[in-house]
């Protein structure tokens, strides 16, 4: 017999998005039902870096990128750990006078967002950072920026708002979702029926599936990060490091392990990836241009998994155009894990008030054309 469950909102996707939108719908005293195809926080929101940046995002982002900021701030409130959560720095490294140019341009743009970068060059950046090896000649410091630990904070939404009241529903995959009168239907199988008045569409790089449901197909593009650690080694790096123009960002944890992340995976199919070993060795190699203390280190895992790119590689957060009670969240183009708790917040205040402070105008889904 097929189970049905009436709810307020149901959400598909148990990422760090809609884990903390369920968690904000609780605290809002909703009903949510909360679908999640996998395990919640195992797909792009548990296999990415672990990054906590705001700096290096596009202006645009950075309202919501400082409210989740204040959020990541209250973790052992919110979910009882802090997940390895470190206000460490984020780096940002120039390895060219142009690279040094573009982020003091970055600096200038951003100043109203409460950043606070600092631009650390010459002597001063090698007495700082003497670990350091030469590739580098300064950076830019955004002093609370940090990271933490992926695989422990991203289910840990799913589980606190599970704690509230949500029902939380794992390896249960929607094999169809319509609208019918004022309720959308989620069907997952012959095992469960999920009726609600709103529906969170939080599904990470499968969400072009609701979206398309609805008539609302969007260019959304599958890529695979290409992830590796090492062994433990000898402290020597106190922030997250990034790299003006891409290609390589590390960052050590309090165990000593170093993680460090460039260059993509390869898909076996439309849901899986692998490591590429050539990748990897890629990987260490540019590294070790940055960290000398990894030329002799081992590595002891590799990973990779499968992140939603839109062509402008901004993600769509807010109304469908088509579908009253519809909300999108996806497509965060492999920078999601810092903002999602914000962007969870904001579909929350969605639901429950029907507007927002969040400027959301540049994450339309309607910047894409019908028949993309």
């Amino acid at each position: 017999m097929r189970e049905r469950i009436d709810c307020d909102v149901a959400i598909v996707g148990g990422g760090i998005v809609g884990g903390s939108a369920a968690l904000f719908l609780r605290q809002a005293r909703l009903s949510v039902t909360l679908l999640e195809r996998d395990w919640c926080g195992a797909k792009a929101s548990g296999v990415n870096f672990g990054g906590v940046r705001r700096q290096g995002r596009p202006l645009e982002q950075l309202p919501l990128s400082q409210r989740a900021h204040a959020i990541w701030g209250r973790l052992p409130d919110l979910l009882g750990t802090d997940a390895e959560y470190i206000r460490s720095g984020h780096l940002k490294l120039a390895r060219s006078e142009p690279d040094l140019a573009s982020l003091i341009d970055y600096r200038e743009r951003s100043q109203g967002f409460g950043l606070g970068l600092e631009i650390v060059t010459g002597e001063a950046f090698r007495r700082r950072w003497p670990a350091l090896g030469d590739r580098a000649i300064g950076g830019s410091l955004c002093p609370e920026d940090g990271h933490a630990n992926p695989r422990l904070v991203s289910p840990a939404f799913a589980r606190a708002a599970a704690k509230l009241g949500a029902v939380v529903r794992e390896q249960t995959p929607v094999d169809r979702v319509e609208k019918d009168g004022d309720r959308f239907v989620l069907l997952s199988g012959d095992a469960l029926e999920v009726r609600a008045r709103f529906l969170l569409n939080t599904a990470g790089a499968w969400s072009w599936r609701v979206a398309e449901a609805f008539g609302e197909p969007v260019p959304l593009e599958s890529l695979h990060p290409n992830m590796a650690v090492t062994e433990p080694l000898p402290r020597f790096l106190d922030v997250n490091i990034g790299v003006e123009g891409g290609g390589v960002y590390g960052r050590q944890v309090p165990r000593g392990n170093m993680v460090v992340g460039g260059g993509r995976g390869f898909a076996l199919d439309a849901d899986r990836a692998r490591p590429q070993r050539d990748a990897v060795l890629t990987l260490m190699r540019d590294a070790a241009e940055l960290f000398p203390q990894l030329r002799h280190a081992h590595v002891i895992r590799c990973w990779t998994g499968v992140e939603g790119y839109t062509p402008d590689r901004n993600p769509i957060i807010g109304p469908s155009r088509t579908t009253p009670g519809l909300f999108h969240a996806f497509g965060f183009s492999g920078a999601g894990f810092q903002i999602g708790p914000g962007v969870g917040q904001t579909l929350a205040e969605l639901v429950t008030g029907g507007e927002t402070p969040m400027p959301l105008e540049a994450f339309s889904i309607d910047r894409f054309p019908p028949t993309a």
